[in-house]
């Protein structure tokens, strides 16, 4: 079904198109809420990344997996999404972050919405490079390239977004800890 779908919405048919957008708009907003600040700014992203992907169509191979074809799309358009907003934005300091160990339980505790709020906490730099490496797997270098920064920096971003991750899930767990005793 979904490879005659995409066959059909490469032959320009509108409904095909739209029936496509429908099928993979929730696994698209998926990926784009990881790099994004906002749900708004999530919709930018994937509305800019559907237009990429249908005008790109005929460049698709129909072997490989749509989804993985689209996931690099939406990736792209979320680092140029933040390449053109960061202009006016400067670079933030680099610190050198420490390594700290969680309770296992902690993150057992908290919820996908939870992690996903924590995420959208962090400066945009260290949210794209943290997703980037630790959820879309690309390499240092890979990184750098994309984002046009030293592969050190990209190191010590990801460094520096675990520590705050670890701050916030700690922070976090505090809270939830809090409430549950009162």
């Amino acid at each position: 079904m979904e490879k005659h779908l995409i066959q059909e919405a490469k032959n320009g048919d509108r409904k095909s198109i739209e029936l496509l957008y429908k099928q993979f708009y929730g696994y698209a907003m998926s990926v784009a809420l990881r790099y994004s600040n906002s749900r708004e700014e999530a919709c930018e992203i994937i509305n800019d990344s559907f237009i990429k992907a249908f005008d790109k169509l005929g460049n698709y191979d129909p072997q490989n997996s749509f989804k993985g074809w689209l996931r690099r799309i939406l990736i792209n358009t979320s680092i140029d999404y933040y390449r053109k907003n960061s202009k006016h934005t400067a670079m933030m300091d680099i610190e050198k972050a420490d390594t700290e160990t969680l309770e296992a339980d902690i993150i057992d505790r908290l919820s996908a919405e939870d992690i996903l709020g924590i995420l959208r906490e962090l400066p945009e730099i260290l949210r794209i490079i943290f997703n980037m490496y630790e959820i879309e797997g690309y390499s240092h270098n890979e990184i750098s390239e994309q984002l046009g920064i030293p592969s050190s920096t990209s190191r010590t971003y990801l460094a520096r977004a675990k520590k705050k991750l670890r701050e916030k899930i700690q922070e976090l767990n505090q809270i939830k800890n809090e409430g549950a005793i009162r």
